[in-house]
């Protein structure tokens, strides 16, 4: 237990990204609240994930497979978009239902009355703060390792303030879209973090058991958020291949157990019903892809302003950042072309994704560029004009911070 607790791991960098993240809550956990204040019967949405969940925990049917009668169609689809209207999600699975409404069971009583609805509201939302709060820990830890401490407080930083993740953390008007980003992000980095041990001169495959556990985690909720998320898959083994050229054996074997440890997980939002497990499959969505949408200029200006909307800090940090990268070989690194590779493939994706899968796309990618700009801004406080570049850094940061308090105060008077 003392080996535990150490410097490395509980430190000052470790304190001060535990206050980062303290303040990221303390937002969500804000606009949560001026959510439920504003709408005395809550988002007609959110009402629909929260009874379908009800309906699985208490063995009436599988969430969205199908729905209930009556439910309003949850990511079914509309006429003219390439999917079928129809009873089943083919967005997601039923594990965003289950989450969705699973504090509800320590609620106690057997309804929800109206009278205490004040406090029982705030519960479905727990899930998803806590998604927000572990994504910006596993953005940080990443980030830190990739480019040190100057290059994870930046990411970190950049992350805590940004309005579209805390908006989809406190899940407020959006789909659960941090589910899926989170999943997603675990996924990748998962991957490569195994595929450098597999250098290692011992049994790795058995030795990465606890990785392949967590690839398969990482992976069945990237998947069972987002069905079209299946394609961090291939993307995972191509970069494992890619980083173990040597071991590419081991690395095939270890990517298929995380896979069938993501199965099972799949499986199991299904309560592992056979039946209904083939059916929501059968109905699922794994591509739906549309190549239209990169012929239209307006969707590169929606894609750019969504960005924009996510991280406004972006529009000085991530120019800079390419600039730098394409003129300076010193930045050109995996460290730094990883990232900056995964981004463009999220933003491509969530441009040939015109529907609700989009958004999510467009949201993971976030994470994957503030890596990026993060480690090319870390390179450039390393030079010799460092104290110029570290000044223009923290004050970008600082004003990025005061901006998006000021917004979402706005936001509390109206």
């Amino acid at each position: 237990m003392n080996r535990f607790f150490t410097r490395e791991r509980f430190g000052r960098p470790q304190f001060l990204a535990g206050l980062l993240l303290v303040a990221f809550c303390a937002q969500a956990d804000w606009l949560v609240n001026l959510q439920l204040r504003g709408t005395a019967d809550g988002d007609a949405q959110e009402q629909a994930w929260i009874s379908e969940g009800w309906k699985q925990w208490h063995g009436h049917g599988i969430g969205g497979a199908p729905f209930s009668e009556g439910q309003p169609a949850i990511a079914t689809g509309s006429p003219g978009n390439g999917f079928d209207v129809g009873p089943f999600d083919v967005e997601h699975s039923p594990l965003l239902y289950l989450v969705s409404a699973a504090p509800l069971l320590a609620w106690p009583g057997p309804s929800l009355e109206a009278d205490w609805a004040n406090y029982w509201r705030w519960l479905p939302h727990l899930p998803f703060l806590a998604c927000g709060m572990l994504l910006g820990a596993s953005l940080w830890y990443v980030a830190r390792r990739l480019c040190g401490n100057p290059g994870g407080y930046v990411a970190l930083a950049l992350y805590c303030f940004s309005p579209a993740l805390i908006q989809a953390s406190a899940r407020c008007h959006r789909e659960p879209e941090i589910v899926a980003a989170w999943g997603a992000f675990g996924t990748i980095f998962t991957a490569i973090a195994v595929a450098h041990t597999l250098y290692a001169p011992r049994e790795v495959v058995w030795w990465n058991w606890r990785r392949i556990v967590l690839l398969g985690i990482s992976l069945g909720l990237a998947v069972g958020s987002q069905f079209s998320m299946i394609v961090v898959a291939p993307i995972a083994l191509a970069l494992m291949l890619y980083v173990a050229p040597i071991r590419r054996q081991a690395a095939l074997v270890i990517w298929g157990a995380g896979c069938v440890v993501g199965l099972m997980l799949l499986f199991a939002a299904y309560f592992f019903h056979p039946r209904a497990f083939w059916e929501g499959m059968r109905h699922a969505s794994f591509w739906g892809a549309t190549w239209r949408g990169f012929a239209v200029p307006g969707v590169y200006r929606e894609v750019l302003a969504q960005i924009g909307r996510a991280c406004p800090a972006l529009a000085f940090a991530l120019p800079v950042a390419l600039v730098t990268y394409a003129v300076w070989p010193r930045t050109r690194y995996f460290g730094n072309t990883a990232p900056l590779l995964l981004a463009l493939v999220f933003v491509g994706l969530g441009m040939a994704h015109p529907h609700v899968a989009g958004a999510g796309f467009l949201v993971g990618a976030v994470p994957f560029l503030l890596i990026f700009v993060a480690g090319v801004l870390a390179d450039l406080m390393e030079t010799r004009a460092r104290l110029l570049v570290t000044a223009c850094v923290w004050g970008m940061v600082g004003a990025y911070a005061l901006c998006s308090l000021m917004a979402l105060a706005k936001v509390g008077r109206g």
